[in-house]
């Protein structure tokens, strides 16, 4: 894990309160913690840095301003990523600048790039169903991700609107969502 469980209930209380996106959005906290479900478990094979897919989950969204196309908010989640960086939690440049390309770059078409960062792509990708989308194993970009059953399983919990319980304690959610912002 990236953090220490009160450090990662301050930095997603310090995340929500910088978005601009109600907490039940289909781009807000369920689907973050869907995403870094999702990214913990393709990290386990793919050998991703867990600190990155877990950071990623939480900012990736986080900068938009819109639930419908929102042009640059990929961009703003990698700002506050930035602005966030070393007060909130640490990480070395080379992780920090994967962080920020997975982040920027998360809903562009795709470049090459590390294990990490594609590893991030695809937690995200895997959790569409939400959107009423069937993810597609061709637009994945590891191997792992191209699983049928992994898309199965994600697919599922995307649809349901699940929200993991594992994630939900581990950024205190319930208080979280007892809190008004």
């Amino acid at each position: 894990m990236a953090l220490t469980a009160a450090a990662s209930r301050n930095l997603v209380r310090n995340v929500i309160e910088r978005c601009r996106l109600p907490l039940y959005s289909t781009f807000g906290l369920t689907h973050w913690a869907r995403v870094l479900s999702i990214g913990r478990r393709l990290a386990s094979v793919t050998g991703a840095d867990q600190r990155v897919v877990e950071l990623f989950a939480l900012f990736h969204d986080a900068g938009r301003c819109s639930e419908g196309a929102d042009e640059g908010h990929g961009l703003r989640a990698a700002d506050l990523a930035r602005k966030l960086r070393g007060g909130l939690y640490v990480l070395p440049d080379r992780l920090f600048d994967e962080l920020y390309l997975a982040c920027a770059r998360h809903s562009e078409p795709h470049v090459p790039a590390s294990v990490t960062v594609m590893t991030c792509w695809d937690a995200n990708r895997l959790d569409l169903a939400r959107l009423g989308i069937t993810p597609d194993p061709a637009m994945m970009q590891t191997r792992q991700a191209r699983d049928p059953d992994l898309i199965a399983w994600a697919t599922t919990r995307s649809r349901a609107g699940l929200l993991p319980a594992e994630v939900c304690n581990q950024w205190s959610l319930e208080d979280i969502l007892s809190y008004s912002y």
